[in-house]
């Protein structure tokens, strides 16, 4: 039996398994922007909307406790149209009584970034320009701004600051037992198109390494699903909400975990199972007929 069918193997029963244990569910997603003519002029567009629309239906389906997206919810952000869709998207998750959270990502701030937090923060009003934190079946949320060419000094420090204190106030607190820290730009990724974020590296992977809880760092930015382990951590790159899919290096750059499984379309679903969490990537059909698991694993803290 070739290693690719034991693969798959392995993470059809890891999600039959995770789909019948009723225990509660977060979602999470990036890049669910809908392409601009610019950058179909480099990339090649596949019926981007249909493929977030449907995203969005199939994590509905599952009624998360709680579902985030990573930045770049739509394409400009200070433009009250291009925000339409997504608010119909909104309504839907609002009306089952499905929370959705989201950190900015680039898209957001262009051009007019003032007005493309206003309209972001309208959306989702528990945003924090520090930064901010959602617990789910003891299963801590950290979402961190990593626009940082957008932020003064004094914002980044705060930020700092803030995040540096929640990590050592989370790995104290007896109720928590996970920490996963999210944002938009990728501390490590092979895209071509968007470069790691030296930034990101910086500012937030110490903490979230030395803490004992921290177990999964998500961002976005690349449109691609990514899987890197650096210092026994791991880190997914999950930007398959719908964004024009990226071309990567055929020589890696970092060594992607998941080098075989590059979906165009996908977002991740995660489940406590005690002592530990269970990662699942729902990936979208070539031919647009539904989604399927594509990989799965486990993880633990220290």
């Amino acid at each position: 039996m070739s290693k690719a069918v034991c693969t798959f193997i392995l993470s059809l029963i890891a999600f039959s398994a995770f789909s019948q244990e009723k225990r509660p569910v977060i979602a999470f997603t990036s890049d669910t922007q809908e392409p601009m003519w610019v950058e179909k002029i480099m990339l090649k567009s596949n019926h981007n909307q249909q493929a977030t629309k449907m995203i969005f239906k199939d994590v509905l389906s599952l009624h998360p406790s709680g579902f985030f997206i990573l930045g770049d919810v739509v394409s400009v952000g200070y433009r009250v149209s291009k925000w339409t869709t997504i608010d119909e998207y909104l309504k839907q998750f609002s009306h089952d009584s499905i929370p959705v959270y989201a950190t900015l990502g680039n898209h957001e701030v262009l051009f007019r970034p003032k007005r493309g937090v206003k309209n972001f923060q309208t959306r989702f009003p528990m945003y924090k320009a520090s930064g901010y934190t959602e617990i789910i079946d003891s299963i801590a949320v950290i979402l961190l701004n990593s626009n940082f060419n957008k932020m003064t000094a004094a914002e980044i420090l705060a930020q700092d600051n803030w995040y540096n204190k929640m990590i050592k106030n989370l790995d104290k607190d007896d109720s928590v037992k996970f920490i996963i820290v999210g944002c938009h730009h990728s501390p490590y990724t092979n895209s071509k198109i968007v470069k790691p974020s030296m930034a990101a590296r910086q500012n937030f992977l110490p903490a979230f390494i030395n803490s004992k809880k921290c177990v999964l760092f998500l961002s976005g930015h690349s449109h691609n699903f990514e899987h890197f382990v650096e210092n026994g951590k791991h880190f997914l790159v999950i930007g398959g909400g719908g964004g024009l899919h990226q071309p990567l290096y055929a020589k890696e750059v970092s060594h992607d975990l998941a080098a075989n499984y590059k979906p165009a379309f996908h977002y991740l679903v995660i489940r406590r199972f005690n002592d530990s969490l269970q990662v699942v990537s729902r990936r979208l059909k070539t031919d647009f007929s539904g989604f399927d698991n594509g990989v799965a694993f486990t993880v633990r803290s220290n």
